[in-house]
């Protein structure tokens, strides 16, 4: 699993358009990474700390997903340390195709000694905005707080996918829910995609200690160049973390 490129681009605080590039040699190299990171931080809790993860949907974590429901970590993860949370989510019901829910279920819940309790979808409603109050409740009540707080991170991880659109979760070009300074959890209607969306906001993703991008496939090495190199105002270029900030790439979407 030798990396082709290694770019650190800046200290703490990072946005987006900054951070820690690693370029590997393919998906499988990608999940084998992503999935050795997570043990290693799982391991380093302390006895009675949790390891608090934000799952994306999309192709390329579901190999990581399904990597870490194998024999190879299903019996070596911590799974009661580790708790897992939704970047984002399609209103569908959680046993649709479309949902992430139901993909992480498939690929990895199913196959994992993970108490219940550690796993919080988000709530799939009629009204999105109700769905996005009690999601925001669910994470208030387990970080100890109604409001976020500088090196108190919500989450440990925060794993993103990046659209050909620069959307990034379900913070689309256009939405309102680019401009939220305040609420942890919203939502948003995408114009060129089906499903009323819950997302996490800027300011969730923010408070966490790393934010991993995970992005495959050579269709997405041109949006990478836009994001990263020419700092072109899509949703994903403005994402920002307290901590750091990860760019875990196959070769194809590393480009050269």
């Amino acid at each position: 699993m030798m990396s082709d490129k290694i770019e650190d681009t800046g200290e703490k605080g990072h946005t987006a358009t900054t951070g820690y590039v690693l370029v590997l040699s393919d998906v499988i190299a990608q999940a084998e990474y992503l999935a050795s990171s997570i043990l290693h931080h799982a391991e380093e809790k302390e006895q009675g700390e949790t390891l608090r993860i934000a799952l994306s949907g999309g192709s390329t974590p579901k190999r990581l997903y399904e990597l870490l429901g194998s024999s190879e970590y299903a019996d070596r993860m911590p799974w009661h340390k580790i708790h897992l949370f939704f970047g984002d989510e399609r209103m569908v019901p959680h046993t649709d195709s479309d949902s992430n829910f139901h993909m992480v279920k498939e690929s990895l819940l199913a196959h994992i000694d993970i108490p219940f309790r550690n796993v919080h979808p988000m709530p799939v409603l009629d009204d999105p905005v109700k769905a996005a109050e009690i999601y925001q409740a669910e994470l208030q009540a387990i970080y100890g707080s109604d409001t976020l707080q500088a090196g108190k991170p919500l989450f440990d991880i925060v794993l993103l996918g990046l659209g050909g659109d620069g959307h990034t979760a379900s913070l689309f070009p256009g939405t309102p829910v680019l401009e939220e300074k305040d609420k942890w959890v919203s939502w948003s209607q995408p114009s060129d995609a089906p499903h009323k969306r819950m997302t996490l906001t800027y300011p969730a993703i923010a408070s966490s200690r790393f934010v991993m991008f995970v992005v495959s496939g050579e269709n997405k090495a041109q949006i990478i160049r836009e994001v990263r190199d020419e700092n072109k105002p899509y949703p994903s270029a403005a994402i920002k973390t307290e901590g750091e900030l990860h760019w875990i790439l196959d070769r194809a979407a590393g480009g050269e």
